[in-house]
């Protein structure tokens, strides 16, 4: 026994003093979440090691690096994303000789030395740091401070400017007055009755100061997000910074268009009129998502073969047309509260029972096909990632009914790169944008029609307001815990951005609330603040949109990156390319040219 504690202990030695002459590998270039893994097997056999990230739901283990035996070392790269559990196994025993869970850190050098242990069965993993690893959050502070700074500037010094009355300019800019209309939508000044005076109305600041915020940060993330993780996608269940965006821009777009449309209906437009109007609107948005998009340069001339038929702005533009179709046909009440009257206090709801039943009807639908519908050779109502995960039972199930509903429909001419690609191993195409999906970004934005039929309801009652918004969040907020259990993935149904399930839409409706709730206090109602910077790519989205979507991966919006070892280049980039949008966006918000459909 001596013997062997005595090589334990020379060997630990050598893992934290890197002495004893023993050989280590070169060592590759690391880029950004990578680290160096270098497994010394002290054995006198084979051993294999294997791996599977902690955010792979019941993933199968995958073979890391095989080493061989007295010896012998071998260096691999290994993820820095997500913690790792890790496993070696005897080749000529297949017995499992030791495990252990690790997050390892971005730029890092580790050992891991495979050490005879005291039982015949067993072997001893020990595990030193050769190079620390790099500090992976100082450029996101660095980051952090800068803006910090700059939001005193454009924030403060303008509070400060108003407060003392040195600058009328910043007054006009800012959003001071309580009076506002309830259209979005429109930019248009009203004649005085009597008078020859025109008075301008002001736009309801909170909502273009959360629809630019959401677009400011959708380019931000578009562009990569720095390389941090949780500025990207969720593999799979799960919510990252990324997967925000997206529902809280159909969330407005369900508010402008009941506070648009509304506004439209009570100056005397015709149905027919609206409906020519969403028609158009509609066409120009899928026409712009299908044909410009969704092509790459380095795809060659445009072919039917890679054509991806869902997308971004063809959700954005179906949901748009439904959403406004219901604002048309049982849209328009007038405000018919009476004292004594029991439905008065939820009339923003009863008043609308029709559109209440017809998304009820979509969810049922929803529901019925996502749990019902029979796939071939997978379970009904499976709603995992496929591939390896669920212990690998169910490889080609990726998505369930929403999979194979869209690979049914499009066959090929769908997203090919699903988020769960990497991490699970899948092999079939999935489509984020589906048709099912669909479904919950309608219901999506029916939550956002109901804020602003919150807003015209108690216009002037900002109390009300507030006080129903934050019961709509608590409301959603309860769903969506006892839908997903408060957990990533055992939930009834888990929260999944890939799927829009039920519990994802409650979530983001509850977040939803909850923002513009906060906006619509500071701004409106306060006027601490006037949406400054993302008011002005608030009211130029589609452009903003479009542009970022078809320019923003050329110069000078990005470039080629030296620098891939870490998060500085690209987190730079990242900012700089969202910045100049922004910037473009308030020099066409000065000239007074808003891009509208």
């Amino acid at each position: 026994m001596e013997p062997v504690r005595l090589v334990r202990a020379c060997v630990t030695l050598l893992v934290f003093t890197s002495g004893c002459g023993a050989h280590v590998p070169s060592a590759p270039a690391l880029k950004i979440d990578q680290a160096l893994l270098i497994f010394h097997n002290q054995l006198p056999t084979e051993v294999e090691v294997l791996y599977t990230s902690d955010y792979c739901y019941k993933c199968v283990y995958q073979n890391l690096v095989r080493v061989k035996s007295s010896y012998n070392n071998v260096s691999t790269v290994i993820s820095t994303k997500f913690s790792l559990s890790m496993q070696v196994e005897s080749n000529d025993r297949n017995a499992i000789l030791c495990r252990w869970t690790q997050t390892y850190e971005e730029g890092g050098h580790y050992s891991v030395w495979i050490l005879r242990s005291d039982s015949a069965s067993n072997a001893t993993c020990i595990h030193g740091v050769d190079k620390g690893p790099h500090n992976t959050y100082l450029p996101i502070l660095v980051a952090a401070l800068s803006l910090a700074v700059t939001a005193l500037l454009f924030v403060v010094t303008p509070y400060i400017y108003r407060k003392c009355r040195i600058s009328t300019f910043v007054k006009t800019i800012c959003c001071q007055r309580p009076q506002y209309v309830l259209d979005n939508d429109e930019i248009h000044a009203t004649q005085v009755e009597g008078s020859a005076t025109k008075v301008k109305h002001k736009r309801l600041c909170s909502l273009d100061a959360f629809r630019g915020f959401a677009l400011t940060l959708m380019v931000f993330v578009n562009y990569g997000g720095g390389g941090y993780w949780f500025f990207q996608h969720a593999p799979w269940n799960g919510l990252t910074v990324a997967d925000l965006v997206m529902p809280w821009f159909v969330f407005i777009i369900g508010t402008s268009v009941v506070l648009a449309l509304s506004s439209m209906q009570k100056r005397g437009v015709g149905r027919l009129q609206l409906l020519q109007k969403i028609t158009w609107r509609t066409a120009v948005l899928l026409t712009l998502g299908f044909c410009f998009l969704n092509y790459s340069p380095r795809d060659g001339p445009l072919s039917w073969s890679w054509l991806r038929i869902p997308g971004v702005l063809q959700r954005l533009g179906f949901t748009y047309f439904v959403l406004a179709l219901l604002q048309i046909l049982w849209g328009y009440k007038e405000n018919q509260q009476k004292a004594g009257n029991c439905w008065a206090p939820i009339q923003d709801v009863t008043l609308y029972w029709p559109q209440w039943l017809t998304v009820i009807l979509l969810e049922t639908s929803w529901l019925c096909l996502t749990f019902l519908l029979p796939v071939p050779n997978c379970p009904t109502g499976y709603l995992g990632a496929g591939g390896i995960g669920d212990d690998g039972l169910y490889p080609n199930c990726t998505g369930g009914a929403a999979g194979y509903i869209d690979r049914w429909l499009f066959g090929d001419n769908m997203y090919r790169y699903p988020t769960c690609k990497e991490m699970y191993r899948t092999t079939r195409p999935f489509d984020p944008e589906g048709i099912l999906g669909t479904i919950n970004s309608i219901v999506m934005g029916f939550l956002g029609m109901q804020a602003g039929k919150i807003i015209i309801f108690y216009k002037g009652k900002n109390i009300h307001i507030l006080c129903r918004f934050l019961v709509w969040a608590t409301i959603l907020g309860i769903s969506a815990a006892v839908l997903s259990k408060c957990t990533r993935d055992e939930g009834f149904i888990p929260v999944n951005k890939n799927l829009w399930s039920l519990s994802y839409v409650t979530c983001m409706g509850c977040l939803s609330f909850l923002l513009l709730a906060g906006m619509y206090f500071i701004t409106d109602v306060m006027g601490w603040w006037g949406g400054q910077p993302f008011i002005y790519p608030g009211m130029n989205s589609i452009l903003v949109y479009v542009g970022h979507s078809l320019l923003g991966f050329y110069f000078p919006f990005s470039w080629e990156m030296s620098f891939q070892e870490n998060h500085w280049e690209w987190l730079f980039q990242s900012l700089w390319g969202t910045a100049l949008w922004v910037i473009i966006a308030y020099l066409l918000y000065r000239k007074k040219l808003f891009l509208k459909i």
